[in-house]
């Protein structure tokens, strides 16, 4: 369904997917919306949606985002803390976007799993430094919004008066490094070709978020469009995706082109920012039975059985 009009949703009006042809995230929920489904029920089971990372079960593969300074939004309730505890709550993996130190350690002090993500600072003692305090608070693991270099003037970016950096395939290798020496898991967000996963792969990133970060890359390619090749070339990195993850029916398309989990953003975030931690949960828990039921449907008995024959589009598999 192409939206050319607000519509409503569970938590109100969600907006309307830009008319502007080069804006990624509208080819993103077009491909998404032509992906079809092939019924395989004869000898199905109930499905397990729980997943197993690094050591931990989480009772969901569907993700929360890395949000950034939500608590700025001059509510009565503060989102950032409000989703991590949903989070919690629900059994899943929390991710933390641009915080300020001390304030993501009140996010952590709630006490979600949480995935910390920090800008390419051109300051790269800075993405050191904040790696180091994330593991101070227990982070499940630290990584680097890797698309966040370039800015829309064509120049390195500026977010917040700070100054990004270009990373080099050394950079990427040395903070992989870091964050294992610290103990932690290293993932790199904003894959979005073979070639750069393969750079992180053999950095040694443990996994990769395969995005375009709503749309930073002007006419980028979907994640699920890319996301096969990146999963053939991922070798031993999880690999994770997100950009217009609405319901558990995307989440079921992500997981069976390949990743072992998704990530949901700007479908939760009416409900946060409107009521907090309550509608999130009841955002994802109806993403999980949506996720659970296609599951059931197409024979795929846990999370880690998806099989991308069961997609079609435009009348071919996948």
């Amino acid at each position: 369904m192409e939206r050319e009009a607000n519509w409503p949703g569970p938590e109100g009006l969600i907006p309307a997917l830009p008319k502007d042809a080069s804006n990624a995230s509208r080819h993103t929920r077009k491909f998404l919306d032509e992906i079809l489904i092939e019924e395989r029920i004869i000898g199905t089971r109930v499905a397990d949606i729980s997943m197993r990372l690094w050591g931990k079960e989480f009772s969901s593969p569907v993700m929360m985002p890395a949000f950034s300074h939500l608590n700025r939004a001059g509510l009565d309730h503060r989102p950032m803390e409000e989703y991590a505890r949903a989070a919690k709550d629900l059994g899943i993996v929390n991710w933390v976007g641009m915080e300020p130190d001390e304030d993501y350690a009140e996010i952590a002090a709630v006490g979600a799993d949480t995935i910390r993500i920090i800008k390419p600072f051109a300051d790269k003692e800075k993405i050191r430094l904040q790696m180091a305090f994330a593991v101070k608070c227990d982070a499940l693991a630290v990584g680097i919004d890797i698309d966040h270099s370039i800015g829309t003037n064509g120049d390195v970016d500026v977010v917040d008066g700070e100054k990004m950096g270009v990373l080099t395939p050394q950079d990427i290798e040395a903070f992989a490094g870091y964050a294992h020496e610290l103990g932690v898991p290293f993932v790199a967000k904003g894959v979005l070709s073979t070639r750069d996963a393969v750079i992180c792969e053999k950095a040694g990133a443990d996994a990769i978020v395969v995005s375009h970060h709503h749309g930073r890359l002007p006419f980028a390619v979907p994640p699920a469009m890319i996301l096969p090749d990146i999963k053939k070339v991922s070798g031993n990195m999880k690999v994770f995706a997100d950009c217009s993850v609405d319901d558990g029916r995307d989440a079921y398309k992500l997981m069976a082109l390949g990743a072992d989990a998704v990530s949901t953003g700007r479908a939760i975030l009416p409900g946060l920012l409107k009521e907090g931690a309550p509608a999130v949960m009841k955002k994802i828990r109806q993403m999980n039975l949506q996720l659970k039921e296609l599951m059931g449907y197409t024979g795929v008995a846990a999370t880690d059985q998806f099989d991308p024959s069961v997609l079609w589009y435009h009348g071919r598999h996948l």
